[in-house]
């Protein structure tokens, strides 16, 4: 090869070189502080593509483990109910055999009596009592039945989407009226008989200034006195008109019905699929009502018979019941176990694709510095050579 100045051959390959190593030492030193040996697209784009669908999956599993397991703390709290009412019944299966026998006056009976319908209405108060982040869990749940003269004013059409009660009787003879405030406090009133009154206002978030509704929201009514239990709850959409006042009549009368029990769906997985990423869970009502409870009383001995039989099937539903609530939290326990094995592999399964090899990239790194101070010598050498054309004009 000729000398010559117009072009340095040696220091444009040293440089390119240098370009080279510097590339591809940088390259290395951001996997090392990433710990990642996909940084960027170019590394793996597959890999990368495959990471982040795992990395979602990973945190949906992890949140979904976390469901099951407050699935269980919530049926947990359901059976500790279903325990105490079981005490309870003891009790009172011991009061009705004792007033069943003939030794007592009816004097005897009405003092064992009283005893007994105050803890019939404590089974009923403790079912209306436990509930789980303000979600009732063993009071049942009932839908309303409008009748056939029911006020337009709450329909489905007219913003109303569900009426639903926990606590209360079904039956066609419990005829209830509905009325609304749209002028003071945005108020509903739902009255039911011999007197019984709930009340709930609408949120103010609900509404605008003109009173028009701009959000759908849930309206809780409760018990106005402590002498009723249970709840109801009032679904409203956008098409309610929160201005306009309803007065109850007979026009808006409403009865509920249904089976007392409540469902609770936990999502256990992380798609959409009801039958693989969802468990249902049914839970039946323990009140008084549920039992076939209501109205016993142990005032004679024929009455504390019946009142015996019927509270040992009482104890036969709510241990059903009970043992449902056990195979629903063994059944969420193994679906938590599962998620933390999935977990665990989806884990390992992206650490194989992203993860790096430490040793291996070091040595790699070390390799490429080496090129690349080797690269900057050679370089500076490379621009030295054309000055040794000097010495010819000597």
């Amino acid at each position: 090869m000729s000398l010559n100045v117009i072009s340095n051959y040696a220091a444009n390959v040293a440089h390119r070189n240098l370009m080279t190593s510097d590339s591809q030492a940088t390259s290395s030193l951001a996997k090392l502080s990433s710990g990642s040996r996909v940084v960027s697209a170019k590394d793996d784009a597959a890999a990368m593509a495959i990471g982040a669908r795992l990395n979602s999956t990973v945190n949906a599993l992890k949140q979904a483990s976390v469901n099951a397991g407050q699935g269980v703390s919530m049926l947990q709290i359901a059976d500790g109910a279903m325990a105490r009412v079981n005490d309870v019944l003891v009790r009172m299966k011991t009061l009705s055999v004792q007033a069943g026998s003939g030794q007592l006056s009816s004097t005897e009976r009405g003092m064992l009596d009283t005893e007994y319908q105050s803890l019939v209405s404590e089974v009923t108060r403790i079912a209306a009592a436990t509930d789980f982040n303000g979600q009732q869990l063993v009071n049942g749940s009932l839908t309303t039945v409008q009748t056939s003269n029911t006020s337009s004013a709450f329909l489905v059409a007219d913003g109303v989407a569900s009426i639903t009660a926990h606590g209360l009787t079904a039956s066609t003879s419990d005829n209830y009226t509905l009325s609304y405030d749209g002028t003071t406090g945005h108020t509903f009133t739902l009255t039911g008989p011999g007197g019984t009154s709930y009340t709930g206002q609408i949120s103010s978030s609900a509404y605008d200034s003109s009173s028009a509704m701009s959000t759908g929201t849930a309206v809780k009514l409760t018990a106005a006195n402590t002498s009723s239990v249970g709840d109801i709850v009032i679904s409203l959409n956008t098409a309610f008109d929160a201005a306009t006042t309803v007065a109850a009549s007979t026009n808006n009368g409403m009865h509920f019905t249904g089976s007392d029990t409540t469902s609770f769906s936990y999502k256990v997985g992380a798609g959409t699929d009801a039958t693989k990423d969802v468990i249902t869970v049914s839970v039946n009502g323990i009140n008084a009502a549920n039992l076939g409870l209501t109205g016993t009383d142990i005032t004679t001995a024929a009455t504390a018979d019946a009142a015996s039989d019927l509270i040992s099937a009482a104890i036969d539903t709510l241990n059903t019941a009970r043992s449902t609530v056990g195979a629903y939290q063994n059944r969420l326990q193994f679906a938590s176990d599962n998620l933390a094995s999935a977990i665990e592999n989806s884990e390992a399964a992206r650490s194989n694709l992203l993860d790096l090899d430490i040793a291996q990239e070091m040595t790699t790194f070390t390799s490429k510095q080496i090129l690349t101070q080797a690269g900057v010598s050679m370089l500076a050498q490379a621009n030295q050579m054309p000055q040794n054309l000097l010495k010819l004009f000597q």
